[in-house]
């Protein structure tokens, strides 16, 4: 598995539109072959947090040149964002623990 997770700051003049065009390119990302997950916080200074989760190199990668989300990252660079940050990674362990109800 390859988790992505983006720090960003959204510019303020921009956030009405960046959400519209976010809800757009996340239908998008659900449909591509591999996708596992994406989940977004904000953090109380304002940071955003999205982890995002593809089955492997190769489905991450796909999505990542796919031409709308490119689009989406020049959108995010000249627009959206005053800063973010990518790290990608490759899973090396995955456990859990979920208390079961009676």
């Amino acid at each position: 598995m390859i988790v992505t997770i983006f720090r960003n700051r959204l510019k303020p003049e921009h956030q009405a539109e960046y959400y519209a065009y976010a809800k757009t390119i996340r239908e998008l990302a659900v449909t591509m072959p591999g996708f596992i997950g994406q989940k977004s916080f904000v953090a109380e200074d304002g940071e955003r947090v999205s982890i995002v989760e593809f089955s492997s190199e190769t489905t991450h990668q796909a999505w990542r040149e796919h031409p709308d989300h490119r689009v989406a990252q020049e959108l995010g660079r000249s627009t959206f964002y005053s800063g973010y940050r990518v790290q990608v990674c490759s899973l090396e362990r995955d456990y859990s623990y979920s208390l079961a109800s009676s």
